[in-house]
């Protein structure tokens, strides 16, 4: 992880019961929706190559691998990234996976797309922000697309926030207690997992809230033009309030 600043709060936040939790909150109908997006607005075809960066558990990596893309997949979490590794080597798949903090990486060669999904840009402060999008604006080719989504923008969340909520996923209860600050504008949460069988496990996390201009203007800052903003991928635009953003931006030719 960072060796010279202090390791962010939500770096392990994947680490232990959410780990599972994420996967089993994203239905298969939003990733192939997903996928078909990223092809589409991409314009990727065989051969192309694509930087996924926090990639998860891969579905998105091992997805455009299956459709002949040469894909770059980045995470901190080394069992995700063991996981898609086996599986990419089990299916002879081009995926070069990679272990490491995103903010301090540093890509090798130029992508045709860039990618970074499943709301991960909320977990930075500002600085790193700027990091994270001058790296992205560096190894995006002249042209090529750089796609994200978000949850937890400010046209979003001054909508749609709540101090307290609970679920069961799996068998487990899920429990999030949410507060408010100002300077820097964030949500300051506390989950709370409590499994059927076994210790429950507690865990803090933090959301930066940034609007829809703060981010297009820091992404224009480092060579990436916002082109679109979708609420549903490929079929609809987004509009105040709904629940999650794609943003689509190009890099300046």
């Amino acid at each position: 992880m960072r060796s010279s600043q202090a390791e962010n709060i939500n770096s392990r936040f994947f680490d232990g019961h959410y780990k599972e939790i994420w996967r089993s909150l994203i239905p298969d109908g939003l990733t192939k929706a997903e996928i078909d997006f990223l092809i589409d607005k991409g314009q990727l075809k065989p051969g192309d190559k694509v930087l996924d960066l926090m990639c998860g558990y891969g579905r998105h990596a091992l997805a455009l691998a299956r459709n002949g893309i040469q894909v770059t997949a980045v995470d901190n979490l080394g069992a995700y990234v063991n996981e898609v590794r086996e599986v990419s080597q089990r299916e002879n798949l081009v995926v070069t996976c990679i272990e490491d903090d995103v903010i301090g990486y540093e890509p090798t060669g130029i992508f045709d797309l860039v990618i970074c999904l499943g709301n991960n840009l909320s977990f930075f402060t500002r600085e790193e922000t700027e990091k994270l999008f001058s790296t992205i604006g560096s190894h995006t080719k002249q042209g090529g697309i750089f796609i994200a989504n978000s949850w937890t923008i400010a046209e979003i969340v001054f909508k749609n926030f709540v101090t307290r909520t609970w679920s069961d996923v799996n068998g487990l209860r899920y429990l999030v207690d949410n507060k408010f600050f100002f300077n820097p504008t964030r949500i300051e949460s506390e989950i709370t997992m409590i499994p059927n069988n076994g210790a429950e496990e507690k865990k803090k996390t933090v959301d930066y809230i940034y609007s829809v201009n703060e981010t297009e203007n820091t992404m224009m800052k480092f060579g990436l033009s916002m082109r679109e903003i979708r609420s549903i991928p490929g079929k609809k635009k987004f509009t105040l309030g709904e629940p999650r953003a794609y943003f689509v931006a190009k890099k300046h030719q």
